[in-house]
């Protein structure tokens, strides 16, 4: 019993995470604009959900405990594009998605990398005691 609602919960999250930004995006495509998007805003997200899922991949979590972060992070890549396409230039993504697909292999390259990414991600403006 207890491992069935524990299953699940772990897929009705997933569900609920694919769906989360679906009205967002289906009203952005409707409205043919992306007025109402904040560009800096949705990097700070696909930076938080980039970093999060890497750190948990690197210390070797169960996939179940963050299987949701690439639907969310794929979700914001197409809001992305969305608001580089809806601009004018999806040429001027280009920039951004080189930087979110490197950081991924650059956050692995030291254990302190990836530990100070977390820190500064969830503790921003906090100094570092060590």
């Amino acid at each position: 019993m207890e491992a069935a609602l524990l299953g699940l919960c772990n897929w009705s999250t997933l569900g609920v995470c694919a769906a989360l930004k679906l009205p967002q995006i289906s009203a952005v495509l409707a409205a043919r604009s992306a007025r109402g998007l904040s560009l800096p805003s949705l990097l700070l997200e696909l930076a938080g959900f980039l970093v999060f899922l890497r750190y948990q991949c690197y210390y070797g979590y169960p996939p179940l405990t963050y299987l949701e972060y690439p639907i969310l992070i794929a979700q914001d890549v197409i809001l992305l594009l969305c608001i580089f396409h809806f601009n004018g230039n999806v040429k001027q993504a280009t920039p951004y998605i080189a930087v979110l697909v490197s950081s991924w292999f650059v956050l692995a390259l030291q254990k302190w990398i990836i530990d100070l990414a977390m820190e500064n991600c969830f503790n921003p403006g906090r100094q570092s005691l060590q």
